[in-house]
């Protein structure tokens, strides 16, 4: 198996400007949506690409911080893991999935994280890398991510202090 940086190098990926890990868009439809057509969580004056898609490496030196977007995400996985992912939802329930390619024992190769749901992920220990994929539609615009700070989502949700302190650099 390849290492994370044979993989970073292949596939030009670059570091992630605010979410951590590595990432390259791989595909942005031309078309658009715009406004009222738009789900809801958007501005009114928004225009967003019917859809996009990334690569996305973490590293046993990163995370996907806590954050949320206005649409589903999917994740697919391609090599490495398995990661655990941490999805709070607005009432305060939080679940665990473990994104890897290792069926039979519970892992999963293809995660949804739906709409307004604060999510986090960070590898397994001693595990070297995951490479994921991600796609949404609408697609993606960093004006619709919301970086989660600790103190405001320990605030928000007590319970889950201690599994949001590693997925927050705030």
């Amino acid at each position: 198996m390849p290492t994370a940086e044979e993989i970073i190098a292949a596939l030009d990926l670059k570091p992630h400007p605010i979410e951590g890990g590595y990432f390259r868009e791989t595909y942005r439809s031309e078309r658009t949506i715009r406004g009222a057509s738009l789900p809801p969580g958007y501005p009114p004056d928004a225009v967003r690409s019917h859809g996009t898609s990334i690569y996305y490496l973490l590293t046993s030196k990163t995370f996907s911080e806590m954050h949320r977007l206005p649409t589903e995400e999917v994740f697919h996985v391609y090599l490495g893991g398995p990661a655990r992912m941490l999805q709070i939802h607005p009432d305060g329930e939080a679940r665990e999935v473990i994104l890897g390619s290792d069926i039979l024992a519970g892992e999963s190769p293809q995660v949804i994280v739906p709409p307004g749901i604060w999510q986090g992920t960070m590898l397994e220990p001693g595990v070297e890398f995951i490479l994921l994929g991600a796609t949404m539609a609408p697609g993606f615009d960093y004006a619709d991510y919301e970086q989660g700070s600790c103190a405001a989502l320990t605030a928000a949700f007590p319970a889950h202090a201690g599994r949001i302190a590693p997925l927050t650099r705030t």
